[in-house]
């Protein structure tokens, strides 16, 4: 979502890339830098990556460590039948570029418990934190017992984290009665307080799914925006665009560092997906927003997939490669339910008839046009295939079904959504159909508003079947305070039969999947410019095996 006002990088911010980085991306050549997706900052980034096998750093005495590390909380995600991933980075100076440690490795000690005061250990070890990523750590605890709920906290020094709480998820082939997820997205640090994630942190739910825009990339004055502090000044390293690799790594600081935020991660494991603003908005692949050259953007790229990989509670496989990451993934909840995570920015085709609101045209409506890109596409209806679950759900980014256009006569559709890509929407709901995929539901972020569709077969013909339903989270800030009717709220409604709700304020939403229905509660505050604001349930709604659909509950 592209705001009002557009701070724009100067060609000085773009520049600040490392020497050797831009160095490689030239010797290369723009051509064969392409061909080979960005072959010249994979080498780049691999030149600083922690010797295999060996100490590649010096390790740091923990002891000395005079400031509390642990500033920017723990998390977990990921969960599987038998390991969880836990996740935290070390930053007494989480405002400052070294985060106040030296280019030292540091060993951490980590313990999982079954009990909250670590009185029955279930595992523990030591790890180290490397300073090439910025002293995170990434701990992947295997041989664990499925479907249990698990304690974890980190040492270092005389530091103790705070204590966070994960769980596996259920065995394969397990007959799981009930599981409830949240859907959150677009937390805007400049929008607003998180006040929706101090609710969700109280919130009884399994899992977290993440869907995008985690981080923004626009600059934080020194009041941090909306929020308008008085009890404390931001530096000047927030009030930029992020561009290079120690801007995001700064900016996840600031974001890392809300209270909030960190209450959500330590209560719950997180499945995190990026959409746009995590890199920058709306990108498409290796097409970026604005005119700089192609080598420049898959150099600021490759900056923000390894921050986003630093920062997030992910598991190896997901480890970026230098502006490539491989982020769509499949995780099962017994025969529940399989959650096939979709990335729907870094393979798509460039938005059609420059991008924005546009009446479909045949470039819009091409079968080459592919949001997830053909290989993810065959990975997605593949895994339908081999689905034994009840519940098939796609955790993704942008609204998936048809949105006419409020006002009667306007017949432009949004081209950075699937209303942009109809033939790639197309093959899925093919796809689900020869898959036999009975009870579809589809997650989704990025509009900064709820909504809930019934996904049609056709969505020119109202009464063909529904194969299942979207449940669009609105932002957790993004947007600042909304309103429960926006101004073309009514027609809307009026100009989409197959919308069940809308609502445009701030919140999360948690559906409840069960073995006869899913019952999905969209929850809101009244608003996020200022802290504290209580949660409300707006809306209430359930679709039930078999006979997708959604009805007020």
């Amino acid at each position: 979502m592209t705001p009002a006002a557009r701070q724009l990088p100067s060609q000085e911010s773009v520049s600040r890339h490392a020497p050797e980085l831009r160095a490689a991306a030239r010797h290369l050549g723009r051509r064969r830098f392409l061909t080979v997706t960005g072959a010249a900052a994979a080498l780049a980034f691999a030149t600083n990556l922690p010797t295999a096998g060996v100490a590649g750093a010096a390790e740091l005495d923990a002891a000395k460590i005079t400031d509390d590390p642990f500033t920017l909380g723990v998390g977990s995600g990921d969960p599987q039948p038998g390991s969880v991933l836990l996740w935290t980075r070390l930053a007494p100076a989480p405002f400052e570029a070294d985060s106040g440690l030296p280019r030292q490795r540091v060993p951490v000690q980590w313990e999982l418990a079954h009990d909250a005061k670590f009185r029955r250990i279930a595992r523990r070890g030591t790890t180290a934190a490397h300073p090439e990523f910025h002293h995170a750590v990434h701990v992947e605890v295997t041989g664990l017992d499925p479907d249990r709920t698990f304690y974890y906290r980190f040492r270092t020094g005389r530091w103790v984290s705070e204590t966070g709480r994960t769980r596996t998820a259920p065995a394969t082939g397990a007959r799981v009665a009930e599981l409830t997820l949240a859907a959150v997205s677009c937390q805007a640090y400049h929008d607003g307080y998180w006040t929706a994630y101090q609710h969700l942190a109280e919130d009884d739910v399994d899992i977290v799914f993440h869907l995008g825009d985690y981080l923004y990339e626009y600059a934080v004055n020194s009041v941090g925006g909306a929020r308008n502090y008085t009890d404390r000044t931001l530096p000047d390293v927030f009030n930029r665009e992020t561009v290079t690799l120690e801007d995001y790594r700064l900016r996840y600081a600031l974001y890392k560092s809300d209270p909030d935020l960190r209450a959500a991660h330590a209560a719950h494991p997180f499945v995190v997906t990026w959409d746009d603003h995590e890199t920058e908005n709306n990108y498409a692949d290796d097409t970026p927003e604005n005119d700089v050259p192609p080598e420049e953007f898959l150099l600021r790229r490759a900056a923000a997939y390894r921050a986003y990989w630093e920062n997030q509670p992910l598991r190896r496989p997901q480890q970026p490669q230098g502006p490539d990451m491989r982020l769509y993934r499949r995780l099962r909840w017994g025969r529940l339910a399989q959650f096939d995570i979709l990335d729907t920015r870094q393979y798509r085709t460039n938005q059609a008839n420059g991008d924005g609101w546009k009446t479909p045209t045949p470039e819009s409506e091409a079968e080459s046009q592919t949001l997830p890109g053909l290989e993810q596409e065959r990975w997605l209806t593949d895994g339908w295939q081999q689905s034994n679950a009840l519940w098939n759900v796609l955790p993704q980014q942008v609204v998936f079904a048809r949105r006419n256009h409020a006002t009667p006569g306007n017949t432009t559709r949004s081209m950075d959504s699937w209303d942009g890509y109809p033939a790639s929407r197309e093959r899925l709901l093919k796809g689900a159909e020869a898959a036999g995929v009975e009870n579809l539901m589809v997650l989704t972020g990025d509009v900064h508003v709820s909504y809930g569709f019934d996904i049609k077969r056709d969505f020119d013909n109202q009464g063909s079947r529904t194969m299942g339903t979207e449940i669009v989270t609105t932002s957790i800030s993004s947007g600042q305070n909304g309103a429960a009717q926006p101004p073309n709220w009514a027609g809307y409604l009026a100009a989409n039969p197959h919308m069940k709700h809308y609502n445009g304020q701030r919140g999360y939403v948690t559906v409840a999947l069960g073995q006869g229905a899913a019952n999905v509660d969209f929850k809101t505050v009244s608003a996020v410019t200022t802290p504290g604001a209580p949660i409300t349930t707006a809306a209430s709604f359930v679709t039930e095996v078999g006979e997708q659909g959604l009805k007020p509950a």
